[in-house]
């Protein structure tokens, strides 16, 4: 009697001479070609044909663990980040990435493999780190670089499920954004207005420009005869790297002979980043004071001037560090006599303004260089004026002594009826 054979490449469930059930299931090719056949076992034949189900229904979603190296989480984390990560994202997030890698979750989880790591595992890590005296924000960071990378682990079959995803991240509290009034933006103004590069603070304020993009304007990108100013590129925050080889046991920005691995200016955030945006007339006259006081600037340095095309530079021409930039802010709040705030708060107000104005929101993306409508939800905010704008006229609607016959809600109701006729 011949015995019958299953096909090629199916499945199969028999009992070994162990007095095993085993199991094997094709579930693709390895990288040298071979079929990637996966075995399991049990004591009995009912256990075993569950586990082949099981095999073929991950087999059939994709969710099989690719054959090979088993990573562990520090291995791929390291590899993520220096050949899928670094290559693709700009220097501030690569570095915001290698902070939360480095720093706390390859020396508190490396050890895990990733077919074994649990969504536990992550939600003990973000509990420990604030218990430690982390923010939620830092531990919500963590949580965002570990997704990324476990997404892409997922993506190339190295694990069945981002465990990340199914994490619970630690909640973060949004501040309550509260824009400057148009009172405090003056008193801001004539502060600024007794230093240097005071059109850095009104370009702020008024445009609503980032930080990196106000520092990154150069003389090429600002036509003062057309009113019109050029959003190209953005100044980074500079990124260092020992050169005495760790040797000095400073940080490699404290470094006597550190290096600046990132340059000077990079990419705008996103392609609606890049714009351009109407000068009012006091801010085209503050950039032509600007110009003026540039030359003078130039003629004292004399030869230690560095020529850049820097709207806004140091007394030598160099572009303005983000970090001085960021205090230089926060001295002339105190100088004003507003509130404290934080600098990205300037942005939030110049489209309040906007908002304020009526400006159709279209507009409003493309002055302020948002690549999607959602972010107006996030940066207008309804002001105390506006409050009372609408409480005058939902007041004047309501209770205003006019004839029940010129109501505009009756008048529309009547309307109405007419029209369903």
């Amino acid at each position: 009697m011949t015995r019958s054979r299953n096909p090629n490449r199916t499945s199969s469930v028999y009992q070994g001479t162990d007095g095993w059930w085993h199991g094997r299931v094709t579930v693709g090719y390895r990288a040298d070609g071979r079929l990637d056949r996966r075995h399991v076992q049990g004591p009995t034949k009912g256990s075993v044909v569950g586990k082949v189900r099981d095999l073929e229904r991950n087999r059939d979603a994709g969710q099989v663990r690719k054959a090979g190296q088993r990573w562990t989480l520090a291995a791929w984390l390291e590899h993520w980040l220096e050949h899928i990560a670094e290559p693709s994202l700009r220097p501030t997030s690569f570095a915001a990435y290698r902070t939360a890698v480095y720093k706390h979750l390859i020396p508190r989880l490396g050890g895990h493999r990733l077919d074994r790591l649990e969504p536990e595992h992550l939600e003990r890590l973000y509990r420990e780190m604030i218990k430690g005296g982390a923010k939620p924000g830092t531990a919500h960071q963590v949580h965002r670089t570990v997704r990324t990378a476990l997404g892409e682990a997922q993506r190339r079959g190295h694990v069945a499920r981002n465990v990340a995803a199914l994490a619970k991240p630690p909640r973060v509290q949004v501040e309550t954004v509260q824009p400057y009034t148009v009172d405090e933006v003056r008193a801001i103004l004539a502060a600024a207005g007794k230093h240097p590069n005071r059109a850095r603070w009104a370009i702020a304020l008024a445009l609503g420009l980032r930080q990196g993009e106000a520092l990154g304007l150069k003389w090429a990108d600002v036509d003062l005869d057309h009113g019109l100013l050029h959003v190209r590129s953005t100044r980074v925050r500079p990124i260092y790297a020992h050169g005495c080889d760790g040797t000095c046991g400073k940080k490699p920005g404290w470094c006597p002979q550190r290096i600046l691995v990132n340059g000077t200016s990079g990419l705008t955030k996103s392609d609606a980043g890049r714009r351009a945006v109407g000068l009012p007339d006091q801010l085209v006259q503050l950039l032509r004071d600007q110009q003026k006081e540039q030359s003078e600037m130039r003629q004292r340095a004399r030869q230690l001037w560095e020529d850049g095309d820097w709207v806004f530079t140091s007394p030598t021409g160099a572009p303005l560090n983000p970090n001085s930039d960021y205090h230089r802010w926060k001295a002339l709040l105190k100088e004003a006599g507003v509130r404290d705030a934080r600098l990205h708060d300037a942005r939030h107000t110049a489209a309040t303004v906007l908002l304020v104005l009526g400006v159709p929101e279209r507009t409003v993306m493309g002055i302020m260089g948002w690549s999607s409508t959602a972010m107006a939800a996030r940066y207008q905010h309804v002001t105390d004026p506006i409050r009372k704008v609408v409480a005058g006229q939902v007041g004047g609607l309501l209770w205003a002594a006019e004839a029940p016959s010129e109501d505009p809600i009756e008048t529309r109701s009547e309307t109405t009826k007419v029209s369903g006729r």
